[in-house]
């Protein structure tokens, strides 16, 4: 007697669940494709705690008549395919005919569909029919999912917490706004809305919905397109990164998809403007002829495969990449401030003079209100202030004896003093000597109406600057850390090793790019344990190697030698560079030089620029700054870190409540 069994349709169905149907979150994702495919304007998604109680989703598309309402929950049973040639050419978002008899089988499912004509409910508990009748119903199609996996606990126990179950469920529907801005989707939790789209076709508007305000405002706008692929849609500037690629949101003809290619090739676009770990935003959807893509790859319909997958990274990289070099936003910094309530602490004083006593109100009532403190007429050609050196912040007087004789006990005497800073008074004023105080400040400033002289043969040649990198005058540096210069914007404030860094790193590449590949030999020949393939194909291998100026001999089986290196790799470590580079070549079977040697020109780079807490000249600075306007990335340095921050004007307006 035979031991195979043909399973019946309910016990199958369970099955196919296991992979529609893992979370709420399936669920969700395959009642709105069907919501889409029946093109619906109006979507509204109602969940009760996290999906586990209840789902309702509701649309405003074709609806069904009687009869496709209760055969839509027949197994494989679907609109979407009439023969083979349809599975070549898929047009819509589902097409199995899975996902509404898997729901169904684990867990209460209440369907109302409206197509203008018939207006039916459907009742399926647990796989098995209630009944299919008639009731009222508006135009579109309502259905509820009640009690999920509630009969198959081996599931239902790896459930998490309906607050996690629910954040799943908020991050498709926000996927969905994004790949469908003209549909309104309205998403609610045990009553209270969470997320609301207006449908009015605008992605930027859902962008800033979904992260924040300022990240729209500098988006960039994508459209490009070749002979096959068509791509559109927004980047976000590298300032705005995650901590993870889910937010690299990828869509094939409308249809949100993982491609770890694809992604990949977004990552290498943004890789200069990154720091290691770090993740770019995007939105972008790829248009393309439907017998290009495969979707029927897994029942979720997460994956699918590409005819000219490789034609379609080189395009978005190359999209991307111009896209961010034309459009850079520098970083802008953000000065948060909790607004307190400040008590002034009051001193019972006694003055002799009535004129000194009178000077000191005046100068109390000017921090207790927004009265202006006024000189009298008579006084003010009395008062004679002379700062031989620039403004500098938080002056205080430290030389003793300098404080007046009724400064309160406990007044701080050490406080931050300004560089041979000489003040004269006049008669009628604090005091008649003049006073030379030595500075203990982190900043030093410049006086910019002092010309800097250069001489002519050291004096940098200008070349056109990076159109997005703003014209910048050094005014002085911060901890010997910080180049301080103002620009436009406001005050831009430079990473002095970072901005020479990647004029180096720049510097270095051009030089290999053009054949500069000098080589010297070495005295101990570099030893490489790597595999057959590699020893088998060293051919291959060393034409490849050729352009960084490496070659490369057979030494037994699986080991290769290396008799002379670029002078540009005396700072490395040359065996562990070279065994890199080959098992790059191994994987595929293509060196990318700019990604083979960035490690190593970044390692020298590094080495060659200016350190941290190094005192500057006013010209060294100048020709840091100057360096860094001829790069053709002058952003971030070869590590993804940012050359260089501003503080707009507008932020320092409302720092110091100067109004707009």
């Amino acid at each position: 007697m035979g031991i195979i069994n043909r399973l019946d349709a309910h016990l199958s169905n369970m099955i196919a669940a296991g992979e529609v149907v893992e979370r709420p979150m399936g669920i969700v994702k395959e009642l709105v494709e069907n919501c889409i495919d029946a093109k619906a304007e109006t979507i509204d998604i109602q969940i009760g705690q996290g999906g586990i109680e209840s789902i309702v989703v509701i649309d405003d598309g074709c609806g069904m008549d009687a009869q496709d309402a209760t055969l839509a929950f027949e197994r494989h049973a679907t609109s979407k395919l009439k023969d083979v040639n349809d599975l070549w050419n898929i047009q819509t978002m589902g097409f199995r005919g899975e996902a509404l008899p898997s729901i169904a089988s684990v867990s209460h499912v209440i369907l109302r569909t409206n197509d203008g004509t018939d207006s039916t409910e459907v009742e399926i508990r647990y796989g098995s029919l209630e009944h299919a009748k008639p009731s009222p119903a508006p135009k579109g199609t309502m259905l509820e999912v009640r009690n999920l996996f509630q009969r198959t606990p081996a599931r239902f126990k790896h459930l998490k917490s309906p607050q996690y179950e629910f954040s799943l469920i908020s991050d498709v529907v926000q996927k969905f706004a994004l790949a469908h801005p003209e549909i309104a989707f309205h998403l609610s939790h045990d009553g209270r809305t969470v997320f609301q789209t207006t449908g009015n076709g605008e992605l930027l508007e859902v962008i800033m919905q979904i992260y924040g305000r300022e990240s729209a405002k500098t988006a960039i706008f994508i459209d490009t397109s070749d002979a096959d692929y068509k791509v559109r849609g927004y980047i976000l500037q590298p300032e705005f990164q995650r901590a993870t690629k889910y937010y690299m949101l990828l869509y094939v003809n409308e249809r949100m998809i993982r491609s770890y290619r694809l992604q990949k090739a977004v990552m290498d676009a943004y890789a200069p403007y990154l720091p290691k770990d770090k993740y770019p935003i995007v939105v972008l959807n790829i248009m393309m002829d439907a017998q290009l893509v495969d979707v029927n790859v897994h029942p979720s319909k997460w994956e699918i495969r590409l005819s000219k997958e490789r034609q379609l990274e080189k395009l978005l990289y190359r999209s991307i990449e111009e896209a961010l070099k034309e459009n850079f936003h520098v970083n802008e910094v953000k000065v948060s401030k909790v607004k307190e309530k400040v008590t002034m602490q009051s001193f019972d004083l006694q003055y002799v003079d009535p004129q000194r006593k009178q000077l000191h109100k005046e100068i109390d009532e000017s921090f207790s209100s927004e009265k202006v403190l006024e000189i009298p007429q008579e006084e003010k050609g009395d008062t004679d202030i002379e700062v031989v050196t620039s403004s500098v912040v938080d002056i205080a007087l430290e030389e003793e004896g300098s404080y007046p004789s009724f400064a309160p006990s406990g007044f701080n005497k050490d406080a931050i003093s300004i560089e041979k800073t000489t003040i004269s008074q006049e008669e009628n004023t604090l005091s008649k000597e003049e006073k030379t105080v030595e500075t203990a400040t982190p900043i030093k400033l410049y006086d910019m109406t002092e010309k800097l002289e250069i001489p002519a043969e050291k004096k940098p040649e200008i070349t056109e600057h990076h159109p997005s990198m703003p014209q910048l005058q050094v005014i002085g540096q911060l901890h010997n850390c910080y180049i301080l210069a103002q620009g436009e914007e406001g005050l831009y404030i430079i990473d002095q090793h970072a901005a020479q860094e990647r004029y180096h790193y720049e510097w270095i590449k051009k030089k290999i790019e053009a054949g500069q590949n000098e080589t010297q030999p070495l005295l101990v020949p570099v030893q490489i344990d790597s595999t057959i393939a590699a020893v088998s194909m060293i051919a291959s291998l060393n034409e490849a190697l050729s352009a960084l100026g490496i070659r490369l001999e057979v030494f037994g089986e699986a080991t290769l030698l290396c008799r002379e290196v670029p002078l540009w790799m005396e700072t490395l470590d040359e065996k562990a560079f070279l065994q890199d580079m080959i098992d790059i070549w191994i994987k595929d079977q293509e060196i990318d030089e700019n990604k083979l040697r960035k490690k190593a020109i970044a390692t020298m780079a590094c080495h060659s620029s200016i350190r941290f807490h190094r005192s500057l000249t006013m010209a060294e600075m100048q020709k840091v700054v100057e360096d860094l306007q001829r790069c053709e990335q002058p952003f971030h340095c070869p590590h993804g870190r940012p050359t260089f921050i501003c503080l707009s004007d507008d932020q320092l307006f409302k720092e110091f409540q100067r109004g707009g």
